[in-house]
């Protein structure tokens, strides 16, 4: 009976052509919001955890309570045995030393006297030592604008927007003047050797990267960092996962009575991030929801229409004597690879869109202006396993109930009628 059924579908278009192209269609455009939306809000948190906050991030507890001020007099102190550490006991994790601090960049003129100055946000990373890829991760190859990446010690460089703003171009000198480890004044000059563009307000308003040793020496830190940063090799941030990590390395190292052991924490336990990760959750759920009961509402009501346009096929199946039951499940067979095709065609169409918004993006830049939140200037969708299977609910199971719902009425058809309705 499944294989004379599948037959009546190829061989006769009408019954099968529009009826699949429309449940392509629902399914296409669930599948491809569902990744949108997963992509859209996991972006935010991606950002975020590059620059800042990593997937999860290790301090000192008071560093942790005063976060947002960067006390980098509160830093980590032997941070190379605690990183290796870090390295042993969690494999899975890709682990990174920072330090972020806050500074004034003095740019002089050709007799040295000040000829611009701007307040900046710091930070220092791995760039020069070879073992880590961190140049990768915040993607500053990509985002140079002028010049190159620092390719040896004393060389820096500042966000594209706040050299201009200073008036320097690569190879010209600045000075760093800022705070040490301890207290006391520090100035210390770099060599410009580009400028860099990220897309995100806050970081090109005023930036300066350097290689991290070069930091240190600036700030007397010594085999110290502001935090250890830890990323899952996914690349992808599973907030389970981060915060059960955090608490079993808190339970195990972390002191309550000692404001310089170190802790760590979960993106999802700093600053407004956890708050950003549960709305995040919430609405991907909810809007997911609603478009699969949308689409879920319009293949219904076209199986509901494709089975009423059939009444008369119905009439002459039964007055030539075919069984109601019969004619009943063979409808609801129909519908059932009808969706089932539709399903795998439109969740094939869907991805195929997915997938180019996710390696090519959605420029925003343009909306991003005086933004003071870290989101990302190119939106990105991303395709996870539920995108593989989520367009049959509504492809296959509102497709069949639709039929289910208007095949009821072949039970309620007389007999005795039905050459009275065909005459007609």
């Amino acid at each position: 009976m499944i294989k004379f059924l599948i037959k009546g579908l190829l061989r006769d278009k009408s019954r099968s052509r529009l009826p699949i192209i429309v449940v392509s269609l629902g399914v296409m455009l669930t599948v491809f919001m569902h990744a949108y939306i997963t992509g859209f809000m996991g972006d935010t948190f991606e950002m975020n955890a590059k620059f800042s906050t990593g997937h999860v991030k290790v301090m000192t507890r008071a560093y942790a309570e005063n976060l947002s001020q960067l006390p980098i007099d509160l830093a980590l102190t032997e941070s190379g045995e605690l990183l290796t550490n870090l390295r042993i006991n969690y494999p899975e994790m890709e682990w990174t030393q920072r330090i972020q601090f806050g500074g004034l960049i003095d740019a002089p003129d050709s007799t040295g006297e000040t000829r611009s100055q701007g307040p900046a946000i710091g930070l220092g990373i791995d760039l020069l030592s070879g073992n880590g890829n961190e140049s990768e991760r915040l993607n500053l190859s990509e985002s140079l604008v002028q010049g190159r990446l620092p390719a040896k010690a004393g060389e820096a460089m500042l966000s594209d927007d706040f050299a201009k703003k200073l008036n320097v171009i690569p190879g010209d000198d600045v000075t760093l003047i800022g705070s040490t480890m301890n207290g006391s004044m520090s100035m210390y000059n770099f060599i410009v050797s580009g400028t860099v563009r990220f897309g995100v307000e806050i970081m090109d308003r005023g930036s300066i990267i350097a290689d991290i040793e070069d930091i240190r020496i600036a700030l007397d830190m010594e085999d110290a960092s502001g935090e250890i940063l830890g990323f899952e090799k996914s690349g992808f941030y599973e907030n389970e996962k981060a915060e059960t990590m955090s608490a079993i390395f808190n339970s195990n190292t972390s002191e309550g009575d000692d404001e310089y052991s170190p802790m760590m924490k979960s993106l999802s336990q700093q600053g407004n991030m956890g708050q950003y990760v549960q709305m995040s959750e919430l609405w991907s759920a909810y809007i997911s929801l609603i478009f699969i009961f949308a689409m879920s509402l319009v293949l219904w009501n076209a199986g509901l229409l494709g089975g009423l346009r059939r009444y008369g096929e119905v009439g002459i199946r039964l007055a030539i004597g075919e069984e109601k039951g019969h004619i009943y499940r063979s409808m609801i067979l129909e519908s059932f690879f009808i969706g089932l095709a539709g399903s795998v065609l439109g969740t094939t169409i869907g991805l195929f869109f997915a997938w180019l918004v996710q390696t090519y993006g959605i420029d925003i830049s343009g909306m991003m202006k005086g933004a003071s939140m870290m989101m990302p200037s190119t939106i990105r969708a991303r395709i996870t396993t539920p995108d593989f299977y989520i367009g049959f609910i509504p492809g296959v199971l509102s497709t069949v109930f639709g039929t289910m719902l208007s095949g009821i009425g072949i039970y309620r058809r007389q007999t005795a009628t039905l050459f009275k309705e065909l005459e007609a």
